[in-house]
């Protein structure tokens, strides 16, 4: 399993995050290519080499004109939604920002649709958010941990007046997670960054075991005592298996036409939910129903709702949060005589515990080949045999 861990030894803001990105292997152009169609003209994403504390490091900055000083959430949100950037990734921008204005609007004891963003109007925010969550899918990102954070201290000027650091919104959003000030008098962790942080990660605290393929280092715009970057580091997971909190997310439906579920769990799955499954069920008066349940990750839980509550005909939800352990998995290409078929490798503890064949694969070269499905099965779990062991035999042993 690809994961990454943001090192925050100086905080992080929405541009040290794209920064970091980019500097690990995250195409500029291709950023930029993205970024234009969200069609915001007159503004532009300027990369460039800098050092920072003898380190070398990727600087992102937002540069351009706009002729509004602020915009509320609803304008953003309407940018977000007439784009043609990936569905799922204008869900998760859009979860971000309503995130950001909903704890604001609590402290500021506003509507979250009344919240501004500054910034070029607030179009910053928008490239930093939509360009992470992108930047995150494109490499290949499974899951994120994230060390303790360095949120800074003393005091930030905003337009609200003098807050202190952190700022009660970043503050808010980092509920439950661990942070720390080393003593300098500088704004670290901004909102942007904390929400970035909150919604894209699954783990706070110590670096994961892992084999480290990639590092990146996202430079922040002030020269501090220390070196102002955010360190990102991608790899894949060597340690032992994890639990995953998740939410589990259920409704009972008995006046829905039953062919709509195909629709309902392949756009579901687009969302990255974790598991989409059906159960039959009797309700009150022996009524005939369906169990819709969905396993997903915490901060899931508002898009996903939101999206039940649309497409269904249920009128309300329940959901509970759990804690969970799987088998680190990869899809690996194996030659049969029938033609080559993916099949999804799991280890547990080190070890290969299930080497199985994909069914879709096995289907299709049962047609092209015009023989019997279950020879071409029997002949891929032949194969999966002779692999295992092999793999086996290659995977380093596991201290005692």
């Amino acid at each position: 399993m690809k994961i990454a861990y943001f090192d925050c030894f100086s905080g992080a803001s929405g541009d040290m995050i794209l920064g970091a990105l980019i500097d690990a292997g995250l195409s500029a152009r291709r950023l930029r290519e993205e970024l234009e169609k969200l069609r915001i003209p007159g503004v532009q994403l300027k990369v460039k080499r800098v050092l920072k504390g003898g380190i070398a490091a990727t600087r992102v900055s937002v540069e351009g004109r706009s002729e509004r000083h602020h915009r509320h959430l609803d304008e953003l949100l309407k940018i977000i939604d007439r784009s043609r950037i990936e569905p799922e990734v204008k869900e998760k921008s859009r979860e971000i920002f309503e995130k950001i204005a909903s704890v604001e609007g609590e402290i500021h004891q506003k509507p979250a649709g009344e919240i501004h963003f500054h910034e070029i109007g607030g179009l910053d925010s928008i490239v930093d958010i939509v360009g992470s969550v992108w930047g995150v899918s494109q490499m290949g990102i499974d899951e994120i941990h994230v060390s303790k954070v360095n949120v800074g201290g003393g005091f930030v000027q905003c337009e609200h007046g003098t807050l202190p650091v952190p700022a009660p919104a970043t503050l808010a959003l980092m509920k439950g997670k661990p942070l720390y000030s080393s003593g300098v008098e500088r704004e670290l962790l901004t909102p942007t960054g904390a929400a970035l942080l909150t919604s894209l990660a699954s783990h706070f605290g110590p670096m994961p075991v892992m084999r480290v393929e990639r590092v990146g280092y996202g430079a922040g715009r002030d020269d501090l005592p220390h070196p102002n970057l955010l360190r990102l580091m991608i790899g894949t997971s060597q340690g032992e298996p994890e639990r995953e909190r998740v939410t589990i997310i259920e409704t009972n439906i008995d006046d829905m036409n039953p062919q709509f579920y195909d629709f309902l769990m392949e756009r579901l799955f687009e969302m990255e939910v974790r598991e989409v499954f059906l159960t039959p069920i009797l309700m009150k008066k022996s009524r005939p129903a369906t169990l819709l349940t969905v396993i997903c990750r915490p901060e899931k839980l508002s898009s996903v709702t939101r999206f039940l509550i649309r497409e269904t005909t249920t009128l309300g939800l329940r959901w509970r949060e759990e804690e969970r352990s799987c088998a680190e998995r990869e899809m690996v290409n194996l030659q049969t005589r029938y033609g080559k078929i993916r099949f999804k490798l799991a280890q547990w503890e080190g070890k290969v515990v299930n080497l199985s064949p994909e069914y879709e694969d096995c289907r299709k070269l049962a047609l092209e080949r015009k023989v019997p499905l279950k020879d071409v099965y029997e002949e891929a779990k032949r194969v999966a045999i002779i692999v295992k062991k092999e793999y086996e035999k290659a995977l380093p042993q596991r201290p005692r």
